[in-house]
């Protein structure tokens, strides 16, 4: 406990600054952040970001994380748009199956795509999200925090039913809906002190969202830890394992905001 801690307020003393700050920083940090959970993704799959298909992967990671301002660029020189490089990445994947006679088969190829979407998807829409307001992005941060504190004390104090043992085993439906809970109580206070712009109801409804889209991106990444037999993700952050392990739930959340319009 005592190194989660120590880790957490390192870590948190490095990104707060960039998030604050924002612009090509705070870009290229994400950036980074990609970087690694792609080569986290990976290497639960026995494959190497130093590889032709982690290259391959990395590249249309980059090409999906490019924020918009930044996209009409590169369509204006290259007249390619983000879907038509991810084509591209399918395709050379899948030529790469021939080239090494199936020892990188299809399977690999799907994985290494839905890695790369999974990854990139919402890493972009943690981007686009600081680009369009700093307090939706600290609020989104903090509702993730709060959902997973209020679902961890909820569960350890009156957890008894098991959420869903085969994937987590010590989630409880109890903690599931606590975390629920302590969104909402800290959304309506953040709403008091720095308003959102939006109804009350709405507020409470994007909160209810997210902190159970939150929970279930926090399932996703446990599922594949189980499905490939690894306690963390990574170990870049000591007592907290890797950045898929402190992402999970954000990557989830970032893309809900902007399709409910909450920008």
């Amino acid at each position: 406990m005592k190194q989660r801690i120590i880790t957490g307020v390192i870590a948190a003393a490095l990104f707060i600054p960039f998030v604050i700050y924002g612009g090509i920083p705070f870009i290229l940090l994400v950036y980074l952040l990609g970087t690694v959970a792609l080569q986290e993704l990976l290497k639960m799959k026995g494959r190497s970001l130093r590889s032709i298909p982690g290259l391959i992967s990395l590249l249309a990671l980059y090409a999906f994380m490019l924020p918009d301002q930044w996209a009409v660029h590169v369509y204006e020189w290259t007249g390619y748009e983000k879907v038509e490089f991810a084509f591209l990445a399918v395709i050379l994947l899948l030529i790469h199956t021939v080239i090494v006679k199936n020892s990188f088969t299809f399977d690999d190829a799907a994985f290494a795509v839905l890695g790369t979407l999974y990854v990139g998807i919402g890493f972009f829409y943690f981007i686009e999200t600081r680009e369009a307001s700093l307090s939706v992005l600290i609020f989104a941060l903090l509702v993730v925090w709060f959902t997973d504190s209020g679902a961890y004390f909820t569960g350890r104090k009156i957890g008894k039913r098991k959420l869903w043992p085969e994937i987590s085993p010590n989630k409880t439906v109890e903690g599931f809906v606590g975390g629920i809970f302590w969104a909402i109580g800290f959304a309506l206070v953040f709403n008091y002190f720095i308003p959102l712009n939006h109804s009350i109801f709405l507020v409470i409804v994007v909160t209810i969202i997210a902190s159970v889209f939150g929970q279930m991106g926090d399932l996703v990444e446990s599922a594949l830890k189980r499905h490939f037999n690894v306690k963390d993700s990574g170990s870049i952050l000591p007592g907290h394992g890797g950045i898929l392990d402190r992402f999970d739930s954000i990557l989830f959340v970032m893309p809900l905001l902007h399709f409910l319009h909450f920008i």
